[in-house]
Parts: C-alpha cells; structure tokens; sequence
C-alpha cells in the first residue's frame, strides 16, 4: 500500500478528531507521521506525498512543518505551470492555514481556488465550492471570517422578495 497507509491513518485522525476524540486523533496523526517521513525520504518530490504530511502536522499542530511541507508541494507543481495539478496544493494550504491560526493565508488561497476550475486535492477529486465551504469542518476556525462567510455565501440563491 506504500504511503497511502499513512494518509488513511491521517483520515483516521481526522475523523476522530471530529468526533471529539482528541487523544486517539494525536495517536493516528503521530503514526501517520512516522510513516509518511519514511516514504519522504525514498519520494522527496512526490508532492501527494508532501500534502499528505502538511495535513497530518498540520492535526498535531505543528505550524512551522504544516506551512513549510505546504510551500514544498506548491514549489513541487506551481499552480502557474501546472493547471492540472498545480492547485491541488493550493488547496492543502487553504486546508492548513485556518487550522493553524492563519486566516489571511486561508482567504488568499480560497479567493484563488473558487476563481479557477480545478480537481479537488482530496481523494474524491471534488474541488472546493461555496458548497464545500459551508460544510468543509477543516474550514470551522474560519466560520465567523466576514470574508469567508463572503466566500461561502457566494452562489447561494438570494430569497426572491
């Protein structure tokens, strides 16, 4: 299965996290880690790979390894001479920023991401939409950004007087 373990094992996290189940999330985020760094050090240029570890730092909180390993992956496939796969980590940033405590960064990629048509950087390949935006939990610490709440209104059908 190779490093697609470790991103199961961030999911696994995630969706305990969600759940409210803070100690086990920090257990699957640590061993998603460890397993991931090592794939790194064989793929250093997977930038899938590279996402998968900005998200697992990112749930342990670690900000300076979250943000770097974003960065590398968006210097991995620049969305300027990747259309295809160059916003996908875009994407992870917009994920990372708010989680983070970095709501500027979050707004600036989102503003990107909604002007572009894209595949999505999760396994589902579904870009981010206004949609996604409402229902996204990753984009929770964002929900009382007037800026955001612009964002994820944009596409809502106004209420006919």
């Amino acid at each position: 299965m190779g490093y697609i373990s470790g991103e199961l094992r961030f999911w696994l996290g995630w969706a305990q996290e969600v759940a409210g189940e803070h100690d086990a999330a920090q257990q699957s985020w640590g061993q998603a880690r460890s397993e991931l760094e090592s794939f790194l050090k064989e793929q250093p240029e997977n930038y899938i790979l590279i996402e998968d570890l900005a998200l697992t730092n990112m749930g342990l909180g670690d900000k300076v390894a979250a943000f770097a390993l974003a960065e590398q992956a968006m210097a991995a496939v620049p969305i300027e001479k990747d259309a295809l796969d160059g916003p996908a980590p875009t994407e992870i940033l917009a994920r990372v920023a708010p989680r983070l405590e970095e709501p500027d960064r979050a707004i600036v990629a989102l503003r990107k991401l909604l002007s572009i048509p894209y595949e999505g950087a999760l396994t589902s390949g579904t870009p981010l939409t206004p949609a996604l935006l409402r229902l996204d939990p990753m984009f929770d610490p964002l929900r009382s950004d007037p800026r955001f709440q612009q964002l994820a209104a944009s596409g809502v059908p106004k209420d006919k007087p």
